[in-house]
């Protein structure tokens, strides 16, 4: 059945993209019958439209005498997929619930009288065409694999697609979030951010939903959140895998119903904004280790886009650096060309570990410096007292207090796990079975890890 699909002219645009080095995933979704004579058929939902039933004519016929002849139909909509009965005699069940429609997430239990389905992503690989552009909506890259991420953007940018955005801190999330609002039919409207990091706990319900007057002690006025302030244009969520996990059901219920409810009120709003979220972790494995729901990251996982460190990029740095000196000395003629030779491999050969945010620094520090050496003696672009990183004594992780408190934060968190790791994989001569034994980390997230940090699998 799956097999047919392919060649179906029904079958929809794939909905999830994710960049893999040179190939990229698409993810449509089937139906996997758990219960009856065909236990274990795939069927692969084709059009925007699939009937299930026992008559010939369905796109899944089920022989099953519960089933009756037009039993359900599964219908893609804008934004999800809506599970229907039509008309049934036996009724149609929704995790165990009867329902007449509702919208249906991967991982749900769906049953038509005694038969039980479960709805499941299904993911194909294709080869990816880099852009011939080394520039999207401002975002610069000669790299092979930044054109990979333009000519992902390209597509997508137009469409209303929920996009999440994976990578370190300084990768430049926020510059692709607001690249691809310009770039999409909603770029008049207005480009709302929301931390999940940056807010108060107890204030990101009534920052993110918006408040009645009254609805807590300090709510004198009413108040919009992001998601009302975002109508007409594009709500960028940064830091999600920050969002607490009893606010999650609220914002996926948001975001299938396309409506809102402010903390102090029982009224729903409707809302019509583009969703582009961003996390510096990879958030799958928050999914598997039951810090994030996975219902929310299959809504918000439309298309997944993971930005590359710098070092994995190091060809763009003369780009980048020429960019920011045209940014600092608006009518200077220095350039990267113009470094002598020494700053220039510094510059090429230092690891930035604050990736696109620390080049830009020391670029600005090297003109203020007058091309001296922006990075010190030790390749560091910080003073080594105010480094984020353990001193050969083992003792604890030195943070910089001049930075912005999350700055700070995610650079001592990345200090903590690449000397970690290193140490591990030192202690278990770089068996990544027995160094995920000991560390319980798992293997998938393990690799991730190893890639993030550029310490590869030895």
């Amino acid at each position: 059945m799956t097999e047919e699909g392919k060649d179906n002219p029904r079958k929809p645009r794939p909905t999830v993209v994710v960049n893999d080095r040179s190939q990229i995933r698409l993810q449509r979704c089937k139906l996997v019958q758990m219960t009856g004579a065909n236990k274990g058929l795939e069927f692969e939902l084709a059009g925007s439209d699939n009937r299930v039933g026992s008559a010939a004519d369905c796109d899944l016929c089920i022989d099953d005498d519960t089933v009756s002849n037009y039993h359900f139909a599964i219908v893609r909509d804008k934004h999800s997929y809506v599970v229907r009965d039509l008309g049934s005699t036996n009724g149609t069940f929704l995790d165990n619930s009867r329902i007449k429609e509702a919208y249906i997430r991967p991982g749900s239990l769906l049953r038509a009288g005694e038969v039980y389905f479960r709805f499941e992503p299904v993911y194909e690989r294709i080869e990816l065409v880099p852009s011939e552009t080394t520039e999207f909506g401002g975002l610069l890259g000669q790299s092979f694999r930044m054109r990979e991420i333009f000519a992902v953007l390209e597509k997508i940018a137009p469409t209303e697609a929920t996009i999440l955005l994976q990578g370190e801190t300084g990768t430049g999330k926020g510059a692709v979030a607001r690249s691809i609002h310009k770039n999409s039919a909603r770029r008049d409207g207005p480009f709302v951010v929301f931390d999940c990091g940056a807010i108060a706990p107890t204030l990101v319900e009534s920052e993110l939903f918006g408040h009645e007057r009254g609805a807590f002690t300090g709510a004198v006025q009413q108040r919009n959140g992001a998601l009302e302030q975002a109508n007409g244009g594009t709500l960028f969520i940064d830091e999600l895998s920050d969002l607490a996990l009893d606010l999650q059901p609220k914002l996926l219920r948001a975001l299938e119903d396309r409506e809102l409810t402010r903390v102090g009120s029982h009224k729903s709003i409707k809302m019509d904004c583009r969703i582009i979220a961003a996390t510096q972790r990879d958030l799958w494995s928050e999914v598997t280790a039951a810090r994030f729901r996975e219902d929310l990251y299959f809504r918000l996982a439309v298309v997944t886009i993971p930005l590359p460190p710098l070092r994995d990029r190091r060809e763009d740095i003369p780009l980048l650096a020429d960019c920011f000196l045209r940014e600092i000395v608006p009518n200077g003629t220095t350039s990267f060309e113009s470094f002598n030779t020494d700053l220039k491999n510094k510059l090429l050969s230092h690891a930035w570990p604050g990736n696109i945010r620390e080049l830009r620094n020391s670029i600005e520090r090297t003109m203020l410096m007058d091309q001296s050496d922006p990075l010190g003696a030790n390749g560091q672009s910080r003073p080594p007292s105010a480094a984020s990183a353990i001193p050969d004594n083992g003792s604890l992780l030195q943070a910089d207090y001049d930075l912005p408190f999350k700055q700070a934060k995610d650079e001592i968190i990345a200090a903590f796990e690449r000397e970690y790791l290193s140490r591990l994989l030192e202690r278990t001569e770089h068996n990544i079975a027995k160094a995920a034994r000991e560390s319980k980390i798992d293997r998938k997230h393990l690799y991730t890890l190893l890639s993030k940090h550029g310490l590869g699998e030895g």
